[in-house]
């Protein structure tokens, strides 16, 4: 999986942005859970829906950030999580066990 390093606030206006053409997808990542790593490698070793670009972002590293993330897009905050994008708003997250390629990828066909 190639993900898209998530750093600045600039990175996820572009995203909000780009989400209005193309849904985009951030996955919120904790260096310090186990279930948080679990979920990354379960993530990786998933099919890519091609028409969904991946982005991540190191929760621990960018705080602030994260919780920029979670105000903008209405969600409470959690940690793993992924939060799916489309016309500028989250229209699917989930966290911990319950996130699943398969369900992202169906989401995106639904909304």
């Amino acid at each position: 999986m190639n993900w898209n390093i998530l750093t600045t606030e600039a990175q996820l206006a572009e995203i909000l942005e780009k989400s209005k053409g193309r849904p985009q997808l951030i996955y919120k990542h904790s260096t310090r859970c186990g279930t948080s790593s679990m979920i990354k490698s379960r993530l990786e070793r998933s099919a890519m829906p091609p028409e969904i670009d991946f982005h991540f972002i190191d929760l621990i590293a960018y705080r602030a950030l994260s919780g920029k993330i979670a105000e903008e897009l209405h969600v409470r905050h959690e940690s793993p999580q992924v939060l799916l994008i489309q016309n500028g708003e989250c229209t699917y997250h989930e966290s911990h066990y319950a996130i699943d390629m398969e369900e992202i990828a169906a989401r995106r066909m639904r909304a």
